[in-house]
């Protein structure tokens, strides 16, 4: 009996956990097509590039890339808020109400030296 309660326990454990976590951690893989094409007015898309924001940074070695191999990568950054020195990417809703996030990519002598990723 105590062994069928702590398998129940377990169980609703991982149900309560899926819930909890789910939007949190997202499985959609970089693609660099589907980020710099994503309208992200769509609701379907409006958080595809936040999505795939965990797969970028594992995949891909930012710090150390050059401005055009971003822009290879990423597209064109937003022009209203970005510049020579700091790139901008709108990433769109970010599954915590209505957040939204953005990738911010900053260069030193037309190198990458830091990325962040803001949520706000």
């Amino acid at each position: 009996m105590k062994k069928l309660s702590v398998l129940f326990i377990i169980f609703v454990s991982l149900i309560f956990f899926g819930f909890v976590l789910r939007g949190k951690i997202s499985g959609e893989k970089f693609e660099s097509e589907k980020w710099k094409t994503a309208d992200l007015n769509s609701e379907y898309n409006q958080s595809l590039r936040w999505d795939m924001m965990n797969s970028l940074r594992n995949n891909y070695e930012l710090i150390g890339m050059s401005r055009n191999e971003i822009i290879v990568l990423l597209g064109k950054p937003d022009e209203n808020f970005s510049n020579e020195r700091t790139y901008r990417y709108y990433l769109g809703y970010s599954h915590t109400g209505i957040n939204t996030g953005s990738l911010i990519i900053d260069f030193q002598n037309g190198i990458v030296k830091n990325f962040s990723v803001w949520q706000g």
